[in-house]
């Protein structure tokens, strides 16, 4: 049986012929790497966080707060590390985070990520906010499994639309984004005065929809091209939904849905009450209020609130395979990865997300397997211990 920890060995056996890796095999190394590749206004955008950045650094130290603790000579030849998620089958409890705007970090953007995440089997969660239209990431991930992010326009028509166009292009689940309704606080992005959306990057999806077209009169051409771009300030997000406008997805939407941002355990019971199939547990990687809590700290109370309710995923702050291996313990059912992917598009287009995604897979095997584990649904409480 093939293990995903084979990757480890095609490493080593390459370095015989005096190959090396293209690309750091210690995924905190590539943040560095990527400022050096990357405009100042595109970095900012991708590291920087709301405010003094709080949130952000939150989120890394909360894994700190942890440690594992391995086990000894327990049978760990035969490894699988492969689970299913809101109907979705996957070699390991990974995916693919929604991140917009990726043509700034590579010209192939979403589609290079698309391309890699069906090479590694893993699952794709594709924003809204993409430079390239749904149904073009769709063709770049031929058969592989796909998700679908909305960020929640004004319009309902619209968010109709997207819903209808999703389900064309074979987008099997619907992630919801609740913490972004409009944009925080953002030094980074405010001090380059750089918002990607205004020079018309990230909203392909937004000027290919027929109902986004029909409100400015037609495709988006150099003639209407700022009446579309102040449409979509008009209609980016929604200030006024409340938990009663859940009723409307179900309305559009007939797959699992999971609803990305809840932090409370309160609003964890009440997306069950409201027969979601899902939460994600994210503080949208620290991007909107500065100060928050740490979405690994926020974990367990989401996890015992929603008990087997729901599936509960993990966001924010993943960056090695201890730290999917840690979320796991704690309780998510998967995790998704974000910046790592986005620094390896930038270093390498393809293959950088590839060899990201690869060697995070291989390490949370590797981690697991020096721990006494085979199978994701055997991490539990007692594999973590606070730190002293």
């Amino acid at each position: 049986m093939s293990s995903l920890a084979d990757f480890q060995n095609e490493i080593y056996l390459a370095g015989l012929g005096e190959v090396l890796p293209g690309f750091p095999t210690d995924l905190t190394r590539l943040e560095a790497l990527a400022e050096r590749r990357l405009s100042a206004p595109a970095f900012g955008y991708v590291a920087g966080s709301a405010g003094s950045e709080a949130t952000a650094r939150a989120n890394r130290e909360a894994f700190d707060r942890w440690r594992i603790v391995p086990r000894m000579l327990r049978d760990v030849a035969q490894r699988d590390l492969s689970v299913e998620v809101l109907g979705t089958a996957m070699p390991a409890p990974v995916l693919l985070a929604p991140i917009g705007v990726q043509s700034i970090f590579h010209p192939e953007g979403e589609l290079a990520v698309a391309r890699a995440a069906a090479s590694t089997g893993l699952t794709m969660v594709l924003s809204t906010a993409a430079s390239y239209t749904m149904e073009e990431v769709a063709e770049a991930n031929g058969e592989r499994s796909r998700w679908y992010q909305l960020y929640w326009p004004k319009d309902r028509e619209l968010a109709a639309s997207f819903l209808e166009r999703a389900k064309a292009a074979g987008y099997t689940a619907l992630v919801v984004t609740l913490d972004t309704f409009t944009l925080a606080w953002r030094p980074r992005d405010l001090d380059h005065a750089y918002l990607p959306f205004l020079r018309g990057i990230g909203v392909a999806n937004y000027f290919s929809d027929p109902v986004f077209q029909k409100a400015v009169g037609g495709p988006v051409t150099d003639a209407n091209r700022d009446m579309a771009l102040l449409h979509w300030v008009a209609n980016f997000g929604d200030p006024t939904l409340t938990w009663n406008d859940l009723v409307f997805l179900r309305e559009h939407w007939d797959g699992p849905i999971a609803l990305k941002g809840v932090q409370h355990p309160d609003d964890a019971r009440q997306a069950v009450d409201a027969g979601m199939d899902g939460i994600i547990v994210s503080n949208h990687g620290g991007r909107q209020v500065d100060g928050a809590i740490a979405s690994l700290d926020a974990l367990p109370g989401v996890v015992e609130a929603v008990g087997d309710q729901a599936s509960v995923l993990f966001d924010s702050g993943i960056r090695t395979g201890s730290d999917v291996a840690k979320a796991l313990a704690l309780g998510a059912e998967a995790v998704l990865v974000a910046r790592p992917y986005a620094y390896g598009l930038a270093l390498g287009g393809e293959a950088g997300v590839r060899h990201v995604l690869r060697c995070l897979q291989a390490e949370l095997e590797l981690t697991m397997t020096l721990a006494g584990v085979t199978r994701p649904g055997d991490l539990g409480p007692d594999f973590v211990v606070p730190a002293p």
